[in-house]
């Protein structure tokens, strides 16, 4: 199924209400890709979606897919991999359990005219999608979570390979916010894009993003660290790399609302602590190792060079580094990585 949009997500559930309405909304437009664990059902099938079963995945990327851990979420990097052999030249990164707004998948553009968030190293990007609301984003510093940044008085256009679109009704915040506030959410659908200046971090992630095709090397999602965790390490590598070549993350009003699969909240918290004592330290040592990067080096190289600085300082493990030179590999064998990125 040859495409040049693509859909990717991962299951352990027979079949949800979500990626029905997924299929039905983007059938005969995109590419849908279903990723398999080895607790997904063995049958698992749905009309117009590609299924990639354990067996499957070995069949088609052999030692990589036996690299990428079992019962693990980063599954989807053999996902990402499929699209782009399959002709992806943009992404749509979704969960199972976000049911699509008519607006899913609709006007997307890697040019975005919108407002430049700076004037803070970590900003609260969720607080400007919402008036007089408490809640923050996932992988936010929790002291971190009244710092909102200022928003530039008037749109500019910025080119932003990676967008990220919110998520209404039950978006994607941390256990501590679940564990503490109750209620349903919803964020203005007619709140501008919000573009970050470099050096102002806030986290995305792999919920309802979009990544056009130079920034397809970005999407690996690390192996060996939390489960919670996995996806904000990679939007903190993204940005860091993106803003070597001077291209932007861009935030966007929700296309989705999530009917949140059964989660514990204990757990998700026990995975979630590891970003409360880290994400401050990881995102010093990406700035410092930023510095140093070549400007001649491609976004690939710089990616690389970044997540060795987090494996230097005992984030990643020397596994991890490995795998990623697989990732890479992976992704040069089907042409997806460019040469260069012009600066």
């Amino acid at each position: 199924m040859n495409r040049d949009r693509w859909i990717v997500l991962t299951t352990i559930q027979a079949s949800t209400p979500a990626l029905a309405d997924i299929a039905k909304l983007c059938h005969g437009e995109w590419g849908i890709v279903v990723v398999g664990d080895i607790n997904t059902p063995a049958d698992w099938s749905h009309q117009g979606v590609e299924f990639l079963s354990v067996e499957r995945q070995k069949e088609l990327f052999g030692t990589f897919a036996e690299l990428i851990p079992y019962r693990h979420y980063c599954r989807k990097n053999l996902g990402y991999l499929y699209a782009i052999q399959n002709g992806a030249k943009l992404i749509l990164d979704i969960d199972d359990d976000n049911i699509p707004y008519e607006s899913f998948g609709h006007g997307l553009d890697r040019e975005v005219t919108g407002r430049l968030l700076n004037g803070a190293q970590w900003a609260n990007v969720y607080r400007h999608f919402i008036e007089d609301t408490r809640i923050w984003p996932r992988g936010l510093p929790l002291d971190e979570i009244e710092s909102t940044g200022e928003l530039s008085a008037h749109a500019q256009s910025f080119t932003c390979p990676i967008q990220q679109f919110l998520a209404d009704n039950d978006p994607d915040v941390d256990a501590i916010f679940r564990l503490t506030t109750t209620g349903e959410f919803f964020f203005r659908k007619d709140a501008p894009p919000i573009v970050l200046e470099q050096e102002c971090w806030s986290p995305f992630n792999s919920q309802n993003t979009v990544f056009f095709a130079e920034a397809f090397p970005l999407l690996y999602l690390p192996c060996h660290v939390s489960f919670r965790m996995t996806d904000i390490w990679r939007s903190f590598v993204a940005q860091a790399a993106l803003w070597h070549h001077n291209l932007r993350v861009s935030f966007h009003a929700p296309t989705v609302q999530q009917r949140r699969n059964q989660h514990d909240l204990k757990k998700d918290l026990a995975q979630e602590l590891i970003g409360y004592m880290s994400n401050r330290k990881i995102v010093q040592t990406l700035s410092e190792m930023r510095e140093t990067i070549p400007p001649s080096d491609s976004l690939e190289s710089a990616a690389l060079r970044l997540w060795q600085s987090l494996e230097s300082i005992g984030i990643i493990l020397p596994e991890e580094i490995a795998i990623l030179r697989e990732w890479f590999a992976e992704c040069k064998s089907i042409g997806s990585v460019s040469r260069s990125t012009s600066r």
